[in-house]
């Protein structure tokens, strides 16, 4: 007798050592994913699944995948959301916050290039204050050069490269390194191709991993976060297009020439303080354009948007 309780004690406590304790003290971490009224943090080097606090509902907050969380453990992989740290953006479609970069993904064959596309992304982003990157798939097919030029002189880091042939996915990976990145980009592009090539694990593993992070549990996909082996974060979310976050944000004429980095340091140094920067005499950002200080595809692109937003009244 005394021999089989010795061991139902080793057992216990064998068992005691394997499952998390509840923790003491408020635990720092970020939310992989959301769903169900479920939060899966990432904390102390392991995946809670969370409930939210009541104070949440009553201040209407609602947790964000990308959130930075304080949590409480409740033992055996559970936990609390007790509080959200202040954000620095968040994005509706997909709903992630703390975004670092929004990497715009183009091609320079099938589908062609498309300017006014790939700066409707960017001026989101950059009213959104997510830092832009461009990143031009499919170079292996032909030069982006021409589009690589445009890009970089409007400010912004452009990279070349090659899903198929690996080409510009070093400094691509090293750019992403450490933060939460989304790609977006229109159908085609090869956005899968190249998030694959990135890192091969997220077409081997996001399967195992969401699962650990509950979906198994629950059918409905929902945006999470997939760590990445070089460090930081991608979005993985179904169905994230640019025509959804286009769709979905909303720019107002007078935010818009914000949204075009080149024209800012201009602002302000037109004749008319009412300047539209579309067509008027003595504007400041069209005689950059003439003198090729600003792209003249970037400005074709900024026409092309503030006819689409001119309209909009921001109490509408």
């Amino acid at each position: 007798m005394a021999l089989k309780n010795e061991k139902s004690k080793a057992a216990a406590d064998q068992a005691d050592a394997a499952a998390p304790l509840v923790s003491s003290r408020p635990l720092h971490g970020i939310i992989r994913k959301c769903i169900g009224g479920f939060y899966y943090v990432e904390a102390a080097d392991m995946i809670f699944e969370c409930r939210a606090c009541g104070a949440f509902r009553n201040r209407g907050i609602t947790p964000l995948a990308g959130d930075r969380a304080v949590i409480s453990s409740l033992g055996q992989g559970k936990g609390v959301v007790e509080a959200i740290e202040d954000r620095k953006n968040c994005l509706i479609r997909p709903p992630v916050a703390n975004l670092d970069l929004l990497a715009v993904v183009a091609s320079v064959v099938e589908p062609a290039f498309n300017t006014l596309l790939v700066d409707k992304m960017i001026a989101l982003a950059e009213q959104n204050h997510i830092e832009p990157i461009l990143v031009i798939n499919k170079a292996d097919l032909r030069s982006p050069g021409e589009w690589e030029d445009i890009y970089r002189a409007a400010g912004f880091d452009v990279f070349p490269a090659s899903a198929r042939s690996g080409e510009g996915l070093a400094p691509l990976r090293e750019r992403i390194a450490g933060g939460i990145t989304a790609f977006t980009g229109n159908s085609g592009v090869g956005k899968s191709s190249l998030l694959n090539a990135l890192d091969p694990r997220l077409s081997r593993e996001t399967g195992a991993i969401s699962h650990k992070l509950g979906r198994g549990r629950h059918t409905t996909r929902a945006t999470e976060l997939f760590r990445l082996e070089s460090g930081g974060y991608i979005v993985d979310t179904p169905g994230f297009a640019s025509l959804e976050l286009e769709r979905l944000q909303r720019i107002y004429k007078e935010e818009l020439p914000y949204c075009f980095r080149e024209f800012v340091p201009l602002l302000g140094r037109c004749r008319f303080t009412s300047c539209s920067h579309t067509k008027e005499t003595g504007c400041a950002i069209l005689e950059a354009v003439q003198e090729g200080k600003i792209m003249r595809s970037r400005h074709e692109s900024y026409v092309a948007i503030y006819n689409e937003v001119k309209d909009f009244k921001a109490w509408k």
